[in-house]
């Protein structure tokens, strides 16, 4: 229980807009992704992704961040 809510607000401080989400469990694992906008941030791509690397920790879960651009690299066909 809140995770969901502590990733949802480390999101807000950032001024990041959740444009999408999706969680499910995986072999008993929770997962979740979400499509953030990080066009308002006020903080960078680096510094965004070690605060969630940081909650994520405290929430006792791994947080992953990628930048749009380069995930949709990654997974091209």
């Amino acid at each position: 229980p809140g995770i969901v809510a502590g990733v949802a607000q480390i999101l807000a401080e950032a001024e990041c807009s959740i444009v999408d989400i999706n969680q499910t469990v995986v072999q008993g694992k929770f997962a979740m992704v979400i499509i953030a906008n990080s066009a308002r941030a006020r903080e960078s791509a680096a510094e965004l992704k070690e605060r969630l690397r940081s909650g994520g920790e405290k929430l006792g879960v791994r947080i992953y961040a990628q930048r749009e651009d380069l995930f949709n690299a990654m997974h091209r066909i």
